[in-house]
């Protein structure tokens, strides 16, 4: 077994490829995760959800982390963890570009809204849709591979 490092170009692939990573936020001192389904373009993922305790923490720390993996069988993953700061888009004129992008791009995946757009208990019914899309801006992303047959890591 060999574990190795993967670089930015790889990361990028990975996080591309795929379209659920779990989300971690944290406020006072206490850390959540929670799974969401995310769209990447552009060093940023986007996401749909609906008030919350994730949102709730992630609007007083924007900080955040969401990390994503792959595995083979048991002697070969592949893992990326980002690092970067959730931002919500509005509903308004000047938030309305970056909100077609946004749904443009999950609308490409069956079920996009799914676990954003749902919630355990029944929901009242308002005027305008509590939902949401909010962004987040990748500051920086890492990853490692576990594979069972050493590569030569001069290739990448």
């Amino acid at each position: 077994m060999f574990v190795r490092e993967l670089s930015r170009e790889e990361c990028i692939a990975l996080i591309s490829s795929h379209h659920i990573g779990r989300l971690a936020c944290a406020r006072d001192d206490q850390p959540y995760i929670v799974p969401i389904q995310y769209a990447s373009a552009a060093n940023r993922l986007y996401g749909f959800s609906m008030p919350g305790q994730k949102v709730d923490w992630m609007r007083s720390n924007p900080r955040v982390c969401v990390q994503i993996d792959e595995f083979s069988d048991r002697g070969s993953w592949k893992s990326a963890v980002i690092y970067g700061r959730y931002r919500e888009l509005p509903d308004t004129e000047q938030g309305h570009q970056e909100r077609l992008q946004a749904w443009s791009l999950l609308e490409k995946r069956t079920n996009w809204w799914e676990p954003g757009g749902l919630k355990p208990a029944e929901q009242g019914v308002v005027g305008t849709s509590p939902h949401l899309f909010f962004v987040i801006e990748i500051d920086e992303m890492t990853g490692r591979a576990m594979d069972e047959d050493p590569v030569d890591i001069s290739s990448h």
